[in-house]
């Protein structure tokens, strides 16, 4: 998280700045306006790390996932309309699973309004559903005019919310994260800044 939040400051000062990641052990990370009490987290996170992170949305259980975090300049065309980095990057995501036969769409006016603890229980229009179960979603922090967008990408079901069934087990295929990530990188990168009308096309990738 303390990188996510390095990578928010270069992006208000000018730097875009697109990460992808995993989780060295099951973690649980709380949107930032979560005011949550240790006491208000569930008993089977107990014995898992706990941390805060800077965007929005309900709590995250890194495990079996892909984490992305993705910060733009506000001299970037999208931030001017923050809600459209969601679609961009999602689309990214629903064409690199196509090209290995999922078939994932964004969820669309099927959202819900229920804020349950986690955020794989939430219901957005943009989350990436394949049938009806969430496999991805998004959430953003906005600072002097800049963003960051983290994402995470369930690529199985974790034993710690077995509620959530991930890519794994909707479709039988196993996704190799590292894999993914250096396909979703570029993936993003041409999307996102290719086609940018824009000088400031700098972007770092760590």
């Amino acid at each position: 998280m303390a990188v996510d939040a390095r990578m928010l400051e270069a992006a208000v000062a000018g730097q875009a700045t697109l990460r992808t990641y995993q989780w060295g052990a099951p973690t649980v990370s709380l949107g930032h306006f979560q005011v949550t009490t240790s006491a208000e987290i569930p008993e089977r996170f107990e014995n898992l790390a706990v941390v805060k992170r800077l965007s929005g949305g309900g709590a995250i259980l890194h495990d079996k996932e892909l984490t992305y975090s993705i910060a733009l300049p506000k001299t970037h065309p999208l931030c001017s309309t923050p809600s459209r980095i969601y679609n961009e990057v999602h689309e990214c995501i629903i064409e690199l699973l196509l090209d290995v036969g999922i078939t994932s769409h964004l969820r669309g006016d099927a959202a819900f309004k229920e804020k349950p603890f986690l955020c794989f229980g939430r219901g957005d229009e943009r989350d990436i559903v394949i049938g009806e179960h969430k496999i991805a979603g998004s959430a953003q922090r906005r600072r002097q005019g800049a963003v960051l967008q983290h994402g995470s990408i369930l690529l199985a079901q974790s034993e710690y919310a077995s509620e959530f069934p991930g890519i794994r087990e909707l479709t039988q295929k196993e996704l190799d994260p590292t894999e993914f990530a250096s396909k979703l990188r570029p993936t993003i990168y041409k999307r996102l800044f290719l086609n940018e009308a824009t000088p400031n096309r700098n972007i770092s990738d760590s």
